[in-house]
């Protein structure tokens, strides 16, 4: 009887080994599919997102513009001996552009010269005689009629004498105008005449145009704002506006082709009406150019802010799709699948955007990758942060991307 017991006891033991045994090898295989299954999921970066107290601003684009444009054109004509105009660089105010050949003013100016000697001489004479005229006519020893004749001789020959100055004086001007200057500082254009060659001067724009003289620094920036944001300015701005000692806000301006390099201008014009056409409003900022680098004709884009500053949820630019006009990202669920999320765009703040609807703090989205919404995926976590290099974009102009990413070690 015992040894029955012990022997059903054993075939028990045998049979829940079997049974554990079993049960381990399930579990080790059902371990190693999931295993093959996360390794066969794509992996892609996703960054969460953040919110930020920033001031609100609107994006627009519009185009650089110099304060001052000069035509150079000869004030007196003839033939050009040199140039000597540093085509295309900085000039100062003053500098030499061109040299007209001096020497028929040089005569001209000798003659002139010449003439007034000659006044000056009669002029003398004349008053040589009327001073004594003038001591006899007392006397009664000269008659009243030669006295004024001495006079009028005189007067009309230091009238003769101020008529040669002032020949000699405009002599010495055309001759000074053989020498053309900047007449402003910039940057020169192009030569359009060469040495040689014989020029028109005059004071209208008949004058042979030689060069054409811009200033850069500082330079304008002209775009065209909303009616909406036109009154938001007028709202936040309006002793501004109204008190001309008073600054208005300040504009970040932005190369299309150099976004991280940023110029800070004061809006210093806002346009006194709405363009009915377009429903815009023209608006000028003014920015320090030292190093010369903006140059009229550029186009840029300016972020005037419109606002007090308030928390605002920021994303990272390259996360950010196009399908048929609409904007989106990819939410990452909590089964990590990727959830398709419409939003709406708002500025470009320190390389990220900004979005107005659509997101709340936290969430984690897909940055790049070829993901289709509902696919499960093997997410990354990375930090958003501004891309490396990405070029501006505005809320209708974005498109998807499928980029190499490296994993956040």
């Amino acid at each position: 009887m015992i040894k029955m017991k012990i022997g059903i006891y054993a075939a028990f033991i045998v049979a829940m080994s079997i049974s554990d045994l079993a049960i381990a090898q399930e579990t080790n295989n059902d371990n190693k599919s999931a295993a093959a299954n996360s390794a066969m999921l794509p992996k892609v970066p996703v960054a969460e997102v953040i919110q930020r107290h920033i001031i609100p601003s609107a994006e627009f684009t519009g185009y650089l513009a110099s304060p001052k444009t000069v035509d150079v054109r000869p004030r007196v004509g003839g033939r050009i001996n040199s140039v000597d105009i540093p085509e295309g660089q900085r000039v100062k105010k003053g500098d030499l552009l061109f040299q007209i050949d001096p020497q028929p003013f040089q005569i001209a100016l000798l003659e002139a010269e010449g003439k007034l000697s000659q006044a000056e001489a009669l002029a003398a004479q004349a008053n040589r005689n009327y001073q004594r005229l003038k001591g006899l006519i007392n006397k009664g020893a000269v008659s009243r009629k030669d006295y004024d004749d001495a006079l009028a001789i005189l007067t009309a020959n230091n009238a003769q004498v101020k008529s040669a100055k002032a020949a000699v004086a405009s002599a010495k001007l055309n001759l000074s105008y053989t020498k053309i200057h900047s007449p402003i500082a910039g940057r020169v254009d192009r030569a359009l005449i060469t040495e040689g060659n014989l020029v028109t001067g005059g004071e209208t724009n008949e004058a042979t145009r030689l060069t054409t003289v811009v200033s850069i620094d500082p330079i304008y920036a002209y775009f065209d704002i909303d009616e909406a944001t036109f009154h938001k300015l007028t709202d936040l701005y309006s002793s501004s506006i109204k008190n001309t000692d008073v600054s208005l806000p300040p504009v970040t301006i932005t190369l299309p082709n150099n976004k991280s390099t940023p110029y800070i201008g004061n809006l210093n014009f806002i346009g006194n009406q709405i363009e009915r056409t377009t429903g815009t409003v023209k608006v000028r900022a003014v920015i320090d150019n030292k190093d010369g680098k903006l140059i009229p004709g550029a186009f840029i884009r300016a972020q005037l802010p419109i606002g007090e500053k308030s928390p605002s949820i920021l994303i990272d630019d390259q996360a950010i799709g196009s399908n048929q006009g609409q904007n989106y990202v990819l939410v990452l669920d909590k089964n990590n699948k990727a959830e398709y999320r419409p939003v709406e765009l708002g500025a470009m703040v320190d390389g990220l955007r900004v979005i107005n609807h659509g997101l709340v703090a936290g969430e984690k989205i897909i940055i790049k990758g070829l993901v289709r919404p509902g696919m499960e995926v093997a997410p990354v976590a990375m930090q958003s942060t501004p891309a490396a290099e990405t070029t501006p974009s505005t809320t209708n102009n974005k498109q998807t991307t499928a980029n190499k990413f490296e994993e956040k070690q």
